[in-house]
């Protein structure tokens, strides 16, 4: 028997959770997504700055970074496919086993791209099984973060989802300070050790980071939201369907609310770094300590806005996320254009902190607008589809400059001033439709 509760009508729930173990779940979930953005962070620094010479090398240098960038972006476009399996799985199963298969798949896919050959050795099969791997990535992806999530959420008191589900975000700024410092580390190598072993070591590091993830997630409980769902029989038969058939308005919703967020980062990072190192010829290290500082902005922007939400609505931060990141759009790469590195620096901390004024509250946006049989597949289509449209970003603005021979980067302008306006619609209505009250989970 399936549920016929439609998305604005969810089945009612109540479950007492201690704060200890909601803090417990909670840090289950950052760790797990921690690791996740490491792996996905690590590759786009990799694309920007060792790909194209390694794998693409048959490329001149300029169609060698796109082809590159196009790997990259080839990630996101498995990320929707990912979310759909691992959506079902999630809202049939269970979302604990669930999230044990995707972190798994997360970490031994980038291990293996550290074991990869390069084309000097394999020729095209280099490229080919890099694809392969990125691809394997971007579907664990697109189960991972939604799962993480929704189990952190549904763990939570209903008047602290924000501050938990912040909680969850923060493990990107950390994956990012943890796949940037290796890089930087790596980087201090001489050109040539770097180019042949050194800059392996930070994907290979994604073993033991798998380890230390999977015995802490294997800790975690059921969430108490799904158990009801078991108790009352009302899983949907194929959940992610239901999303696009019965919840089509509050997914494009949830996909316009996570733009911002996933895309306007790969602009101000992935973006970033490959334009800092390639169009303005500046030393790479640059960009790369720049994504550090940035890094640990983010963490303090994301606990911050998380409290915020819990008083004004993680809707009305999305929309004033939006259009504070559209305003500082083209004075941030004017910054970037100086060539200076201060004001790299202080660009790429700004660019990031105000995009992840929207980002802080994703997880507790998309949550409420699915109810809890279609929660897990809802939030992590949302996100994903986000994730599929905004992954070629970075390539589109590097292929613009170079088929234009631009010497600014007024393309990658006009691209964060877009997303950051569909954000701000997206928090607007997103707002108006979220869904309070679909579990009344309360502290024990």
């Amino acid at each position: 028997m399936t549920s016929t509760h439609s998305a604005a009508a969810p089945p009612q729930t109540t479950v007492k959770v201690a704060d200890k173990d909601v803090r417990r779940i909670a840090n289950a979930a950052f760790v797990g997504t921690a690791l996740e953005w490491y792996d996905y962070y690590l590759f786009g620094t990799a694309s920007a700055l060792v790909f194209s010479r390694l794998f693409f090398s048959s490329l001149d240098p300029t169609a060698g970074v796109l082809a590159s960038l196009a790997t990259f972006g080839v990630g996101f476009a498995a990320r929707p496919i990912g979310a759909f399996i691992f959506g079902v799985l999630g809202d049939r199963i269970g979302r604990r086993p669930t999230l044990i298969m995707t972190i798994v798949l997360i970490g031994v896919a980038t291990g293996l791209i550290g074991l990869l050959p390069t084309y000097a050795v394999a020729g095209l099969w280099a490229p080919a099984l890099l694809v392969i791997v990125r691809l394997l990535q971007g579907l664990a992806v697109g189960g991972e973060w939604g799962g993480a999530t929704t189990m952190a959420i549904e763990h939570a008191p209903a008047k602290k989802r924000a501050r938990y589900a912040a909680l969850v975000q923060i493990g990107s700024p950390v994956g990012t300070l943890l796949s940037s410092g290796a890089f930087a580390l790596v980087l201090l190598l001489p050109s040539a050790t770097f180019d042949a072993w050194g800059w392996r070591i930070p994907f290979l590091l994604a073993f033991p980071m798998l380890l230390i993830a999977l015995f802490i997630r294997l800790k975690v409980e059921e969430s108490p939201v799904f158990e009801e769902l078991l108790k009352s029989d009302q899983r949907e038969k194929v959940p992610a369907l239901k999303v696009f058939t019965k919840a089509g308005g509050r997914l494009l919703v949830a996909v316009a609310a996570a733009f911002l967020g996933v895309g306007g980062f790969y602009v101000m990072n992935t973006f970033v770094v490959s334009y800092v190192a390639n169009n303005l010829g500046l030393d790479k290290q640059i960009a790369v300590n720049a994504t550090l500082v940035a890094a640990v902005v983010q963490i303090v922007v994301i606990v911050l806005f998380g409290r915020i939400a819990e008083k004004i609505g993680p809707g009305r931060v999305t929309m004033i996320g939006g259009l504070a990141t559209a305003v500082a759009a083209w004075p941030l790469f004017w910054l970037i254009d100086t060539r200076s590195p201060l004001a790299i620096t202080l660009a790429v901390a700004i660019g990031i902190a105000l995009l992840t004024v929207t980002y802080a509250v994703t997880g507790a946006l998309l949550t409420e607008l699915f109810p809890a049989q279609l929660r897990y597949s809802g939030v992590s289509l949302g996100y994903n589809i986000a994730g599929a449209l905004s992954g070629f970003l970075p390539l589109i603005a590097a292929g613009v400059i170079s088929a234009t021979g631009a010497t600014t980067a007024t393309p990658a302008v006009v691209i964060l001033v877009i997303i950051s306006l569909i954000t701000a619609v997206g928090g607007f209505i997103g707002e108006k439709l979220r869904v309070k009250d679909d579990t009344a989970v309360e502290s024990a």
